[in-house]
C-alpha cells in the first residue's frame, strides 16, 4: 500500500503534543491594520507553494562546525517526488514557533549524483532513523515506520539561520550572523545528556521504544557518506548503533 493511502487509511490520529517556542522575537504587537490585511490575504490569495507542506517531523541537529551547538527542530515537508523532499524548520509546533532553518532531503540515489565538493554538506539519515530520535508525532506507529523506511539511506542538507536557543543555551532574540550547516547524530551520546529526554517527556514520545520496533530497518542499512565526520568531536563516550556505519 503507498504511504499516502495508509495514513489515509489509519484512524483515529491522536492528537500531537504541543510545544511552545522558547521566545518571541521583540517587537510591537499586531496593528488593527496589519491584521486586517492579513484577514484579507487569507481569503483573497493562495498559499500553493506552502499547502504541501503537510509531513512532520521531529528530531535533532548538531551544527557540523560546532557539534555542541545542538538544536530541537520541527520539520513540516512537501514530498516533491520519490527523491527529493523540501522541508521549512521551526523550533516548536504552535502558531507561535520561530523559523530557524531550512532542509532538503534526497534519495540515496540523487546523492549520489552530487560532486564530491557538494557532498560534505549532506549530512546521513540512518543514525536519526535506526536511534528512534526522528520521530513523526501523530501518526499511527505502523505508518510512522513506513515513512522511516522510506527514508533510509537518504541525505539531508540543513542551514540553520536563527539560534534560537535549547537546554539552555544562549539565544539570539533575531536571526543574526552566517547560516550555521547543521549535521546527524550517527553514535550513542553524541547528543547532549537530557537532550532527547526532555524532548521526550514534553511531547509524551518513547525513543528508546521506537528504537526496538524499527530494529529490523537495520538490514535495510547501507554506509553512508560523513557518518564519521563527528567521530570523536565530543566530550563524553560514544557507542556505534547498529546498522550505522562510514562509507
Amino acid at each position: 500500500m503507498a504511504l499516502a493511502a495508509l495514513l489515509l487509511s489509519m484512524s483515529p490520529i491522536r492528537a500531537q503534543e504541543k510545544v511552545a517556542p522558547a521566545q518571541t522575537p521583540p517587537g510591537a504587537d499586531k496593528a488593527p491594520k496589519t491584521i486586517a490585511l492579513e484577514a484579507g490575504a487569507k481569503l483573497l490569495q493562495s498559499n500553493s507553494p506552502v499547502a504541501g507542506f503537510d509531513i512532520y517531523l521531529v528530531g535533532f541537529h548538531p551544527m557540523k562546525d560546532h557539534p555542541e551547538h545542538q538544536m530541537e527542530a520541527h520539520h513540516y515537508c512537501h514530498q516533491m517526488n520519490e527523491d527529493f523532499a523540501q522541508c521549512v524548520l521551526f523550533d516548536s509546533n504552535t502558531k507561535k514557533a520561530n523559523m530557524h532553518g531550512v532542509e532538503y532531503i534526497i534519495s540515496e540515489t540523487l546523492f549520489e549524483t552530487l560532486p564530491a565538493e557538494e557532498k560534505k554538506f549532506w549530512h546521513p539519515h540512518n543514525g536519526e532513523i535506526l536511534s528512534g530520535q526522528l520521530m513523526a508525532p501523530g501518526i499511527p506507529k505502523i505508518a510512522e515506520k513506513a515513512l522511516m523506511k522510506s527514508k533510509m539511506n537518504s541525505y539531508g542538507k540543513t542551514w540553520h539561520v536563527w539560534n534560537t536557543g535549547h537546554m539552555g543555551q544562549p539565544n539570539d532574540k533575531l536571526p543574526m550572523g552566517e547560516p550555521m550547516l547543521a549535521w546527524s547524530f550517527s553514535r550513542d551520546g553524541e547528543a547532549q545528556p537530557g537532550l532527547v529526554e526532555e524532548r521526550d517527556r514534553r511531547m509524551k514520545l518513547d525513543t528508546a521504544r521506537t528504537r526496538k520496533e524499527r530494529a529490523d530497518l537495520a538490514k535495510l542499512a547501507k554506509p553512508q557518506s560523513g557518518t564519521d565526520d563527528l567521530k570523536g568531536k565530543f566530550a563524553r563516550p560514544t557507542r556505534e548503533i547498529p546498522g550505522v556505519t562510514n562509507k
